[in-house]
């Protein structure tokens, strides 16, 4: 549905003109239409999207209607995926967009990645913002050593039969900048969705040198989903660097955003041991690139970081 537009001060004021009053409420409707139209763009934009990539959904490696793609510049690397969820619209829509639980739920999406420790929602007059702790290393940690972000949570554009949702933060982890998440979604029919997950950030000089570092010691030997060897080659050859790291991010953000789309019903610990039996059996259809922690390791680390999130909360 469209975003709906505050009434202007000047049409309450006693006083003005029907002339006048008419011209702002003119004005109001060119701003809703405006709005409208952009997001039903935005929505055959998508849709055009699918079908240009519908051969590369329908046959890949990852066994799921799945693209993958990734970009590296001098300042910023981006990650993005586009997949067919067997889910409906309005499954996908109340579950991430900022309805009454969109913004708890993104929560219970990002604490799934073995990275994230700790996320909190909170609100004020300048909007919704998810307080993040980020860990270098996929092991049990205190909060006192990990890095935290605040991503600003927009507010949903929404259309018939599409939404966005976007995650912004000024600064992270490792001299990186501008980190960003941004979801879209456009129905494909009664019980399927396109969805389009992207996750980028920036760094400059200060920002290459950690993360040369990073990579020359935790994430040595990580590689991503693209593969850079010739065809005729013996054996596959993935993308590292950056662009390794990110592609296994966003794979890790999207298998989070499936896991919690697919919770069964019940009570929210069985609901959470699901969640998380679910995330980690996906990201094990992929070993060489997300294979980090075994199930028990992983189950248990996240059980106790849900615990100590709601002990803190």
């Amino acid at each position: 549905m469209p975003i709906p537009m505050p009434i202007p001060r000047q049409i309450l004021e006693p006083g003005r003109t029907r002339s006048a009053t008419l011209a702002v409420l003119a004005a109001c409707c060119l701003v809703c239409t405006g709005l409208q139209a952009q997001t039903s763009d935005d929505a055959a934009r998508l849709l055009a999207t699918y079908h240009d990539l519908k051969p590369r959904l329908d046959q890949n490696a990852f066994h799921r209607r799945l693209y993958l793609d990734s970009q590296e510049s001098p300042s910023t690397v981006t990650g993005e995926i586009y997949a067919v969820m067997d889910y409906p619209f309005v499954t996908v829509h109340d579950a991430l967009s900022d309805t009454s639980n969109g913004v708890n739920n993104w929560c219970d999406v990002l604490l799934l990645h073995p990275n994230i420790k700790y996320c909190r929602s909170s609100g004020s007059s300048s909007g919704n913002v998810l307080t993040v702790n980020v860990s270098q290393e996929e092991v049990a940690e205190e909060l006192r050593s990990t890095y935290r972000l605040r991503f600003n949570y927009d507010a949903a554009v929404t259309s018939p039969g599409y939404f966005r949702v976007k995650l912004h933060a000024d600064s992270g982890p490792l001299n990186t900048r501008d980190y960003q998440i941004v979801l879209e979604a456009v129905s494909l029919g009664s019980h399927r969705t396109f969805l389009h997950l992207t996750y980028a950030y920036s760094y400059g000089a200060l920002g290459r040198l950690a993360m040369k570092g990073y990579l020359a010691t935790f994430g040595r030997g990580k590689v991503g989903f693209t593969e850079i060897a010739d065809s005729s080659a013996a054996r596959p050859e993935y993308v590292s660097g950056v662009r390794g790291l990110v592609e296994r991010n966003t794979m890790r953000y999207f298998l989070a955003i499936d896991a919690r789309l697919s919770e069964p019903p019940g009570q929210p610990d069985t609901r959470l041991e699901q969640r998380l039996n679910n995330w980690f059996s996906a990201s094990e259809q992929y070993p060489r690139q997300l294979h980090e922690i075994d199930r028990q390791q992983y189950m248990q680390m996240k059980q106790e970081e849900y615990r100590r999130q709601q002990a803190m909360d």
